[in-house]
């Protein structure tokens, strides 16, 4: 009985001390800077699954720490640069003059079915093939990129015709969208997202070009009724997960790779589907709450189409200038989409 009783006794010992090695402290905890509600996707689905993604591939010696507003989201950036944070995600039409490669995958194609989870897997093999000789996020070490799903015009009132839009005032993040709005002969005005919902509810804009997860995310379901809805959306919005070079070279060799084994096509993947997933709960929630979604007319899309043309040959002038092929780097990207999960 005494035997028995110490061998539980010491087994006991032994599996709390298993506990205490698996759950103990990091060597290196890096600080994520994040902006957005805690009830966003990347706040809830995708720091948690790349740190527990990190935390693995380094047997624990790196963790991570999700800390709220430490600088708007325009200059999230700069605070990675800075090192006042470690890692962030940012939007890439913040820095319209800095980010131009980066509006590839933000160019309408105005086809349905293109999940974003698939665009941001394309987007990060473009990236990693062509685009990063552009050298546009010098500075930082890029993890992931991908493209929330497709953007839509969400106004306070229905949409009956692109003229009847004309001269009203419409949100703009920056990127493609800039370009389409001009096209669309609306009054754009600049807002962060976060500020979004306080200028519809104040009459500020008419409404914003935001893709449908916004709805919820960011609270406009509660200020504006209606989403003028267009296939494959007007735009997708370019976003990156960088962080500090010296926070990366900062860590062991192994412990850089086991990060960029898990980060990567495997986070951009993560990050789109993400996206996808938070569009469709936004759109169900919305449609529940008498939220009016609104197809484009045939006559729009075709409006739409023609005034989108020159993107292409614009976007192809950027490239040259940054000593990238923008037609091959092009053509890679649709082949990567057509090439599937």
């Amino acid at each position: 009985m005494r035997v028995n009783k110490v061998a539980a006794i010491t087994t006991t010992a032994l599996l709390l001390m298993g506990s205490f090695s698996v759950h103990a402290e990091p060597e290196k905890v890096i600080k994520i800077s994040t902006w957005g509600s805690p009830n966003h996707g990347i706040n809830k689905v995708v720091w948690p699954t790349w740190g527990q993604w990190i935390e693995e591939a380094t047997d624990g010696r790196v963790g991570i720490k999700i800390e709220y507003d430490l600088a708007p989201p325009q200059t999230q950036v700069d605070v990675v640069t800075d090192g006042i944070g470690d890692v962030t995600w940012i939007f890439h039409g913040h820095k319209a003059g800095r980010f131009q490669l980066t509006q590839l995958p933000e160019i309408p194609t105005f086809s349905e079915g293109t999940s974003s989870e698939l665009m941001s897997q394309a987007y990060w093999r473009t990236y990693d093939k062509y685009l990063k000789k552009g050298r546009e996020h010098r500075g930082v070490e890029v993890m992931a990129l991908s493209v929330h799903g497709p953007g839509q015009l969400i106004t306070k009132n229905p949409v009956e015709s692109l003229e009847a839009i004309q001269g009203k005032k419409i949100r703009v993040g920056g990127g493609v969208i800039s370009s389409v709005a001009k096209d669309m002969k609306v009054t754009p005005v600049f807002i962060p997202t976060t500020k979004v919902y306080e200028s519809i509810s104040q009459g500020v804009v008419e409404g914003a070009y935001q893709p449908v997860e916004a709805l919820s995310s960011f609270r406009l379901a509660e200020v504006a009724d209606n989403t003028l809805v267009i296939p494959g959306g007007l735009y997708r919005g370019s976003f990156a997960i960088v962080m500090n070079i010296d926070t990366f070279r900062g860590l062991s060799k192994e412990d850089q790779q086991a990060i960029k084994d898990v980060s990567g096509e495997k986070l951009s993947r993560l990050f789109g589907k993400m996206w996808d997933d938070v569009d469709n709960a936004a759109y169900e929630t919305a449609l529940e709450g008498g939220h009016t979604f609104t197809p484009a007319t045939p006559e729009m899309i075709e409006s739409l189409k023609k005034s989108s043309e020159p993107l292409v040959n614009n976007w192809y002038k950027v490239a040259k200038k940054r000593k990238v092929d923008g037609p091959a780097a092009y053509e890679y990207f649709y082949q990567q989409l057509d090439q599937g999960l």
